[in-house]
């Protein structure tokens, strides 16, 4: 799991502060991030045309005669289009199959712990794959803490049924693909490792379960909906100005009172209780002025 790892205070500005004397001077990366996610799509879409998925070995090989390329495989092979830091980029996924399992819970969200089988390749070119650079049979992981193709790409799939009986830990229907991802939503112009700047990636992904609404700082609040300023990112809200972003801040309007107990109605969700006549669409829990 080293390499899948949280790069968000680095995926697309590094600041080098360095001092000569008194003075001090500021380099921010200028990289061309926008032209980059152009070229990373381009090299995807020609890479699609160029490969298949072998059913036989659930693996993506280069084009045959007599095969269908993932690019026209439309049963299987969609895209979803993805906005970060301003940036928009194109994110392909094959569904070997979605999942069925017994108890359906729905699909993961990006902020959700998820119990998963992966194995990573480097796109090297259009035509040619890497060996694998990382993977692991059975790993717990939090979406949120993941490079961005990750955490987006496996919330179109579904967990399975754990059938576990005195052996091994076993899941059967869940969900299983691969994800096409851009340099832009994996380690960008920095690279990691094995894997160069500007390199975009393939992970064979199984979904075996996850805990749905996972609430990081068990405040009560799903991290997901721990997103007052409705952009659909929860990881970059700080109410109360702290520096603890909501999802892992206990008291996140810093009024003394936890959230977990700003719940007045007892249901178990602070979210939903608005005592303020003065502001009543502000949950208490995000309002200073009740406790």
């Amino acid at each position: 799991m080293n390499k899948i790892k949280n790069i968000l205070a680095i995926a697309f500005a590094i600041i080098l502060i360095h001092s000569c004397g008194s003075d001090t001077s500021i380099a921010v990366d200028d990289f061309d991030h926008e032209a980059q996610a152009l070229i990373d799509n381009d090299t995807l879409v020609q890479f699609l045309k160029n490969h298949y998925y072998d059913t036989s070995t659930d693996a993506v090989k280069a084009l045959v005669p007599g095969q269908i390329a993932l690019q026209d495989d439309e049963d299987n092979l969609k895209s979803m289009s993805i906005t970060e830091n301003d940036i928009d980029y194109t994110l392909y996924y094959y569904t070997a199959q979605i999942g069925t399992p017994s108890i359906d819970k729905g699909k993961p969200s990006v902020m959700d712990s998820v119990f998963v089988k992966y194995n990573g390749q480097r796109i090297v070119n259009t035509d040619s794959i890497s060996g694998t650079f990382d993977s692991n049979n059975n790993i717990w992981f939090k979406l949120n803490g993941a490079i961005r193709g990750w955490a987006h790409g496996f919330t179109n799939f579904k967990g399975g049924d754990n059938i576990t009986d005195n052996g091994p830990i076993t899941f059967e229907n869940g969900g299983k693909g691969v994800l096409f991802i851009p340099s832009g939503l994996a380690y960008a112009n920095f690279g990691s490792g094995n894997i160069l700047p500007n390199e975009c990636l393939l992970f064979y992904i199984d979904l075996y379960d996850f805990v749905k609404d996972t609430d990081h700082d068990n405040d009560g609040v799903a991290s997901i909906f721990e997103d007052p300023d409705g952009n659909d990112d929860p990881r970059n809200d700080d109410t109360d100005g702290d520096g603890l972003i909501n999802y892992i801040d206990r008291d996140d309007d810093g009024d003394g009172v936890l959230t977990i107990n700003e719940d007045t109605n007892g249901d178990g969700n602070p979210a939903n209780d608005f005592n303020d006549v003065n502001n009543p669409t502000l949950p208490d829990y995000l309002n200073p002025a009740i406790k």
